[in-house]
């Protein structure tokens, strides 16, 4: 079975804000979207609004048909307004206001305290919870600590790697954690950086059940249209599928 797909919609709401304009309409490309086989909706609302917006999210809840995943910081401000929506899954997640994206896992293991508090409330509003880390060992068992439903394994390093050595390495620890997770009974998805030309290693990985892809895809739509950019990625997903590791 191939990996689910998360279609990642924050740059559609990028290109709005540039002009704060009415368009393009991350709503509507996420309905496109699930209408070429996404499996789910990720949407990062940031503290700073910089793309997605509470209305986005407000509306998503209501018209989303598959399921909504809502990336977001581990603040009072953004857990209120989580179990306000009560998407079906939040992701945790770092975030600095100076960075273009996200830069990187959440430490969980130097967090564990906040972190614990946090998810017990989101928990406690029935919402499923993920943890945004890196590939490593320390942090998946960290995460199953604290009763995380998920994990979602960073892949930025992977997918700017330049070297066959590096790359290879680097899928090296996505898988080894990958299997850790799932042995301790964690959900595993990952996600940042996948493209067209990257995902299919990492989609190969039997534990990885999820992968959330974004700007590769939104950037393919402005060519193809996100229908047909979904579409790509779904095949690429079914190819891996036939020689899952």
């Amino acid at each position: 079975m191939r990996s689910r797909l998360g279609v990642n919609v924050d740059h559609v709401a990028t290109v709005r804000q540039a002009r704060k304009a009415a368009y393009p309409d991350p709503v509507e490309a996420s309905l496109l979207a699930e209408r070429a086989g996404a499996d789910q909706i990720t949407v990062h609302l940031r503290e700073d609004r910089r793309h997605i917006q509470e209305r986005d999210v407000e509306v998503l809840r209501r018209v989303v048909k598959t399921e909504l995943n809502l990336e977001m910081a581990a603040t009072t401000e953004m857990v209120t307004l989580a179990l306000k929506y009560s998407p079906d899954t939040v992701t945790l997640v770092p975030e600095r206001r100076e960075e273009i994206t996200t830069e990187g896992g959440l430490d969980v293991v130097a967090g564990k305290d906040h972190l614990q508090r946090v998810i017990r409330l989101l928990k406690d509003g029935n919402i499923r919870v993920s943890l945004f880390i890196d590939p490593d060992l320390d942090q998946v068992r960290a995460a199953h600590k604290l009763d995380a439903h998920a994990i979602e394994i960073h892949t930025g390093r992977y997918s700017e790697s330049r070297s066959f050595k590096e790359r290879s390495d680097e899928l090296m620890r996505i898988r080894d954690s990958a299997k850790a997770a799932a042995k301790l009974g964690l959900g595993v998805a990952a996600g940042h950086g996948l493209h067209y030309q990257n995902v299919i290693p990492v989609a190969r990985i039997a534990e990885i059940v999820e992968l959330n892809i974004g700007h590769s895809i939104v950037a393919r739509a402005l060519m193809t249209g996100m229908e047909a950019a979904v579409k790509d990625m779904v095949e690429l997903l079914k190819e891996a599928a036939l020689a899952k590791t």
